[in-house]
């Protein structure tokens, strides 16, 4: 992570809820590095996550809660005098939603407008919120309609898509004529890396089962095209995001951004690649026959993005090529997988 804009980062207070997963401990490392004062809302107390395992967690101030808890919330952005908000926190298995959507809906909808009123109600040191919707958002669209682009209308149908669109409308209602709050809206395609220990994702999964801490069995036919975008791009646009718009709020509260490679790709062709750089290439046919005749429920055909309006408001563009990522994401595992199991 470059440390280009550590000038406007430097001392800054920054909240990053759902700072224990993922997205958001790598998010918390990248203002670190860029000087932030970093405070993360943390639901439990599990260590077995990319902020614990690169030790973020003692340069980081956590707060024990609920992203659900309107109060906690509000004493967190007025007693901490929180500058900038990146809200991360969702349930975020599609499979889950299924089973569990009052779960999903609880926490990737509530828990938005419980953020959303918190800054309401103490605005006074807030420059920038952004916030994370998905590409799932959008629903289904034919593929002679992809890219998603920023003003296509909503039309989610599963609970997970539903529960992440109505997080995306509540949260630019707040930024309208009424309210005024510094609101943007994400829309980001599949993000991978180090640390995303979600092995019911796909490379993850499959980086595992190639290092041999596992088997790899496909949940589908694999023909699903998506887009793939490697984290340490996305750490990188979400800075830009928020110092812009804690620099032109005017200008930007309201608005929405996708982010994708604009290179979409099959399931099995991802496959393919954690295969290939991990040397287990001859592996692959095998998995190739166990996904004929596999059918997905609950998960959308074609999906992908592309980096046009971002490209033009924040001058960004991916850095890293989709075989470079994953090679920097199974060079990862090999030492968090050796550590988790005493190798």
């Amino acid at each position: 992570m470059k440390k280009d804009r550590a000038g406007f980062w430097f001392g800054k207070n920054v909240l990053v809820t759902g700072i224990n997963g993922f997205i958001g401990g790598n998010l918390a490392k990248g203002l670190l590095e860029n000087g932030a004062n970093v405070f993360g809302l943390i639901r439990n107390a599990a260590h077995d996550t990319f902020l614990y395992y690169e030790k973020l967690d003692s340069r980081i101030t956590l707060i024990e809660g609920e992203i659900t808890d309107k109060d906690l919330l509000t004493r967190i952005v007025s007693e901490e005098q929180i500058n900038a908000v990146f809200h991360l926190a969702a349930q975020v298995e599609v499979g889950v939603g299924l089973t569990n959507p009052y779960l999903t809906f609880e926490t990737n909808t509530r828990g938005t407008w419980c953020l959303m009123e918190a800054i309401r109600c103490c605005p006074q040191t807030i420059e920038a919120v952004v916030v994370a919707s998905t590409d799932k958002a959008y629903g289904s669209y034919p593929a002679d309609r992809m890219p998603y682009k920023e003003d296509y209308p909503l039309l989610p149908q599963y609970p997970y898509d539903v529960s992440k669109a109505c997080g995306d409308m509540i949260a630019r209602t707040y930024a309208n004529e009424i309210y005024k709050l510094p609101v943007v809206v994400t829309r980001f395609c599949n993000i991978f890396g180090p640390g995303q220990l979600n092995f019911s994702a796909l490379i993850p999964d499959a980086a595992r089962a190639c290092l041999g801490y596992g088997k790899f069995v496909p949940r589908g036919s694999g023909r699903q095209i998506r887009d793939f975008i490697f984290v340490g791009d996305v750490v990188d646009l979400y800075l830009r995001i928020g110092e812009n718009l804690a620099r032109n709020a005017n200008s930007l509260r309201g608005r929405v951004y996708n982010a994708g490679t604009n290179q979409p790709r099959a399931v099995r062709d991802v496959l393919e690649t954690v295969f290939r750089l991990t040397g287990r290439r001859a592996d692959f046919n095998a998995v190739l026959e166990m996904m004929k005749g596999r059918e997905t429920v609950g998960e959308i055909e074609c999906q992908y993005m592309d980096y046009e309006l971002v490209n033009r408001d924040f001058g960004w563009a991916p850095q890293h090529s989709f075989d470079s990522g994953v090679a920097l994401t199974i060079e990862w595992f090999k030492g968090y997988l050796a550590h988790k199991h005493g190798a």
